[in-house]
């Protein structure tokens, strides 16, 4: 099971990232366990200045703006 955080403080941005991940891992059949991050201090301690950012398994693999779906399947397949 993959760690998923997706950083930010609530914005539109932040919200469709966190679903855009939660579909593609359903329609995947893909356990996750996904965690919303919006304390400033937790998301700076990312070094992720821009949000959202989503953070797997401990490793920043996004930072600003919506990702594509096609880098979101490239996340949940490695």
């Amino acid at each position: 099971m993959k760690n998923i955080k997706v950083l930010g403080t609530g914005c539109a941005n932040c919200k469709t990232t966190l679903k855009l991940i939660e579909e593609a891992a359903a329609a995947k059949g893909i356990a996750v366990q996904l965690e919303k991050v919006e304390d400033l201090k937790d998301i700076m301690s990312y070094g992720v200045m821009s949000t959202p950012g989503v953070v797997i398994d401990g490793k920043v693999v996004h930072a600003g703006g919506i990702p594509s779906c096609e880098k979101i399947d490239g996340w949940l397949a490695q």
